[in-house]
Protein backbone atom coordinates (compact mmCIF):
# COMPACT_ATOMS: atom_id res chain seq x y z
CA UNK A 1 0.00 0.00 0.00
CA UNK A 2 2.70 2.49 1.08
CA UNK A 3 4.79 1.68 -2.30
CA UNK A 4 1.24 2.37 -4.65
CA UNK A 5 0.98 5.63 -2.43
CA UNK A 6 4.13 7.39 -3.67
CA UNK A 7 4.47 6.00 -6.99
CA UNK A 8 0.81 7.85 -7.22
CA UNK A 9 2.33 10.62 -5.68
CA UNK A 10 5.14 10.91 -8.20
CA UNK A 11 3.05 10.59 -11.21
CA UNK A 12 0.62 13.37 -9.66
CA UNK A 13 3.43 15.38 -9.43
CA UNK A 14 4.98 14.75 -12.33
CA UNK A 15 1.95 14.64 -14.90
CA UNK A 16 0.94 18.65 -12.99
CA UNK A 17 4.01 19.54 -13.79
CA UNK A 18 3.99 18.79 -17.86
CA UNK A 19 0.68 19.83 -17.70
CA UNK A 20 0.86 23.13 -16.50
CA UNK A 21 3.92 24.12 -18.45
CA UNK A 22 2.46 23.12 -21.29
CA UNK A 23 -0.13 25.17 -20.43
CA UNK A 24 2.08 28.45 -19.69
CA UNK A 25 3.85 27.56 -23.34
CA UNK A 26 0.92 28.31 -24.56
CA UNK A 27 -0.65 31.47 -23.12
CA UNK A 28 3.05 32.91 -23.41
CA UNK A 29 3.22 32.53 -26.83
CA UNK A 30 1.49 34.94 -29.38
CA UNK A 31 1.34 31.67 -31.82
CA UNK A 32 -0.83 29.66 -29.26
CA UNK A 33 -4.20 29.33 -28.36
CA UNK A 34 -4.64 30.69 -25.73
CA UNK A 35 -1.52 33.08 -26.00
CA UNK A 36 -2.65 34.90 -29.20
CA UNK A 37 -4.73 36.74 -27.05
CA UNK A 38 -2.80 37.93 -24.34
CA UNK A 39 0.16 38.56 -26.61
CA UNK A 40 0.12 42.32 -26.00
CA UNK A 41 -1.03 42.81 -23.08
CA UNK A 42 0.99 43.47 -19.97
CA UNK A 43 1.14 40.22 -18.59
CA UNK A 44 3.05 38.48 -22.20
CA UNK A 45 6.25 39.55 -20.38
CA UNK A 46 5.94 37.54 -16.92
CA UNK A 47 4.48 34.28 -18.35
CA UNK A 48 7.19 34.27 -20.86
CA UNK A 49 9.56 34.40 -18.08
CA UNK A 50 7.74 31.58 -16.36
CA UNK A 51 7.82 29.60 -19.66
CA UNK A 52 11.47 29.83 -19.22
CA UNK A 53 12.01 28.91 -15.79
CA UNK A 54 9.54 25.61 -16.05
CA UNK A 55 10.09 24.40 -19.67
CA UNK A 56 13.95 23.80 -19.52
CA UNK A 57 16.24 20.91 -18.62
CA UNK A 58 17.33 22.21 -14.94
CA UNK A 59 14.27 22.53 -14.44
CA UNK A 60 13.17 18.97 -15.46
CA UNK A 61 15.83 17.64 -13.86
CA UNK A 62 14.95 19.23 -10.77
CA UNK A 63 11.37 17.57 -10.95
CA UNK A 64 12.87 14.07 -10.60
CA UNK A 65 14.79 15.51 -8.07
CA UNK A 66 12.41 16.41 -5.70
CA UNK A 67 10.05 13.34 -6.42
CA UNK A 68 13.13 11.15 -4.83
CA UNK A 69 13.54 13.97 -2.14
CA UNK A 70 9.94 13.14 -1.33
CA UNK A 71 10.25 9.17 -1.12
CA UNK A 72 13.28 9.42 1.50
CA UNK A 73 15.21 5.63 0.02
CA UNK A 74 17.26 6.22 -3.02
CA UNK A 75 15.69 2.73 -4.50
CA UNK A 76 12.33 4.52 -4.21
CA UNK A 77 13.41 7.68 -5.54
CA UNK A 78 15.04 6.51 -8.79
CA UNK A 79 11.97 4.79 -9.31
CA UNK A 80 10.03 8.14 -8.17
CA UNK A 81 12.10 10.25 -10.35
CA UNK A 82 11.16 8.28 -13.61
CA UNK A 83 8.03 7.69 -12.78
CA UNK A 84 7.71 12.02 -12.27
CA UNK A 85 9.76 12.46 -15.43
CA UNK A 86 7.64 9.80 -17.50
CA UNK A 87 4.25 11.17 -16.20
CA UNK A 88 5.24 14.74 -17.11
CA UNK A 89 6.04 13.83 -20.43
CA UNK A 90 2.68 12.69 -20.92
CA UNK A 91 0.86 15.64 -19.65
CA UNK A 92 2.76 18.39 -21.45
CA UNK A 93 2.69 16.15 -24.80
CA UNK A 94 -1.17 15.34 -24.06
CA UNK A 95 -2.36 18.44 -23.39
CA UNK A 96 -0.23 19.84 -26.42
CA UNK A 97 -2.38 17.68 -28.46
CA UNK A 98 -5.33 19.14 -27.20
CA UNK A 99 -4.21 22.56 -27.39
CA UNK A 100 -2.06 22.17 -30.92
CA UNK A 101 -4.88 19.30 -32.38
CA UNK A 102 -1.75 16.93 -32.67
CA UNK A 103 -1.77 13.14 -32.22
CA UNK A 104 -0.67 12.10 -28.73
CA UNK A 105 1.86 9.36 -29.73
CA UNK A 106 4.74 10.69 -31.89
CA UNK A 107 8.21 9.94 -32.04
CA UNK A 108 9.24 12.95 -29.77
CA UNK A 109 7.49 11.70 -27.11
CA UNK A 110 8.72 8.32 -27.37
CA UNK A 111 12.46 9.98 -27.65
CA UNK A 112 11.42 11.95 -24.25
CA UNK A 113 9.97 8.83 -22.55
CA UNK A 114 13.33 7.26 -23.00
CA UNK A 115 15.44 9.87 -21.87
CA UNK A 116 12.84 9.77 -18.72
CA UNK A 117 14.05 6.01 -18.11
CA UNK A 118 17.47 7.16 -18.03
CA UNK A 119 17.89 10.04 -16.37
CA UNK A 120 14.99 9.71 -14.53
CA UNK A 121 16.95 7.06 -11.60
CA UNK A 122 19.78 8.99 -10.71
CA UNK A 123 18.18 12.08 -10.60
CA UNK A 124 15.39 10.78 -8.00
CA UNK A 125 18.36 8.77 -6.38
CA UNK A 126 20.11 11.78 -5.46
CA UNK A 127 16.98 13.56 -4.44
CA UNK A 128 16.70 11.17 -1.66
CA UNK A 129 20.04 11.23 -0.79
CA UNK A 130 19.74 14.74 0.13
CA UNK A 131 18.63 13.69 3.50
CA UNK A 132 22.01 11.89 3.95
CA UNK A 133 24.33 13.74 6.42
CA UNK A 134 28.03 14.39 5.20
CA UNK A 135 29.56 15.32 1.72
CA UNK A 136 27.10 12.88 0.08
CA UNK A 137 23.44 14.82 0.90
CA UNK A 138 25.71 18.46 0.77
CA UNK A 139 26.69 17.33 -3.04
CA UNK A 140 23.32 16.22 -3.59
CA UNK A 141 21.63 18.90 -2.41
CA UNK A 142 23.83 21.57 -4.69
CA UNK A 143 23.12 19.70 -7.90
CA UNK A 144 19.92 21.68 -8.87
CA UNK A 145 21.09 25.45 -7.86
CA UNK A 146 24.66 24.64 -8.93
CA UNK A 147 23.28 22.57 -12.61
CA UNK A 148 20.91 25.54 -12.73
CA UNK A 149 23.16 27.95 -13.10
CA UNK A 150 25.84 26.32 -15.07
CA UNK A 151 23.06 25.94 -17.30
CA UNK A 152 21.94 29.68 -17.74
CA UNK A 153 25.87 29.92 -18.66
CA UNK A 154 26.21 28.10 -20.97
CA UNK A 155 22.82 27.17 -22.85
CA UNK A 156 20.90 31.01 -21.74
CA UNK A 157 17.63 31.32 -23.15
CA UNK A 158 17.34 32.30 -26.20
CA UNK A 159 13.67 33.74 -27.19
CA UNK A 160 11.16 36.66 -25.53
CA UNK A 161 13.81 39.31 -26.22
CA UNK A 162 16.89 40.88 -24.31
CA UNK A 163 14.78 41.90 -21.16
CA UNK A 164 12.97 38.41 -20.91
CA UNK A 165 16.34 37.04 -20.76
CA UNK A 166 18.18 38.34 -18.56
CA UNK A 167 15.58 38.43 -16.30
CA UNK A 168 15.09 34.99 -16.32
CA UNK A 169 18.61 34.19 -15.67
CA UNK A 170 19.02 36.65 -12.62
CA UNK A 171 16.16 34.48 -11.32
CA UNK A 172 17.84 31.64 -11.38
CA UNK A 173 21.61 32.77 -10.91
CA UNK A 174 19.75 34.66 -7.45
CA UNK A 175 17.85 31.50 -6.11
CA UNK A 176 20.90 29.08 -7.05
CA UNK A 177 22.85 31.31 -5.05
CA UNK A 178 20.10 31.74 -2.07
CA UNK A 179 19.54 27.84 -2.09
CA UNK A 180 23.33 26.99 -2.21
CA UNK A 181 24.26 29.40 0.66
CA UNK A 182 21.17 28.13 2.74
CA UNK A 183 22.90 24.46 1.75
CA UNK A 184 26.23 25.37 3.04
CA UNK A 185 25.26 27.02 6.28
CA UNK A 186 23.19 24.09 7.22
CA UNK A 187 25.98 21.63 6.76
CA UNK A 188 28.61 23.56 8.20
CA UNK A 189 26.82 24.23 11.50
CA UNK A 190 25.65 20.32 11.47
CA UNK A 191 29.84 19.70 10.80
CA UNK A 192 30.28 22.30 13.94
CA UNK A 193 27.40 20.56 16.35
CA UNK A 194 29.00 17.11 15.33
CA UNK A 195 32.57 18.09 15.80
CA UNK A 196 31.19 20.07 19.76
CA UNK A 197 29.79 16.14 20.26
CA UNK A 198 32.96 14.38 19.43
CA UNK A 199 35.02 17.12 21.55
CA UNK A 200 32.41 17.07 24.93
CA UNK A 201 32.69 12.92 24.38
CA UNK A 202 36.19 12.74 24.36
CA UNK A 203 36.88 15.04 26.48
CA UNK A 204 38.76 12.98 30.20
CA UNK A 205 36.16 13.15 32.75
CA UNK A 206 36.96 15.19 35.93
CA UNK A 207 35.39 13.77 39.19
CA UNK A 208 33.76 17.37 41.17
CA UNK A 209 36.00 18.54 44.35
CA UNK A 210 34.19 17.71 47.33
CA UNK A 211 33.01 20.61 49.28
CA UNK A 212 33.88 21.57 52.55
Amino acid sequence: MRSARWAFGAVVLGAGYGTVTSFVNDVSSQYGVLGSRIADTGWAPALKVVSQLLDVGWSWAALAVAAGWLVRTRTRGAFAGALALIAATAGYFGLDSVLRAEPFVHVELVVWWIASVILGPPLGAIGASMRRPGVVGLLAALTVPVGASVQMIWLPPQTGGQVVSTTTRVIVWATGAVAAAVVLTRFLSVQRRQRASRESESAPFRPREPTL
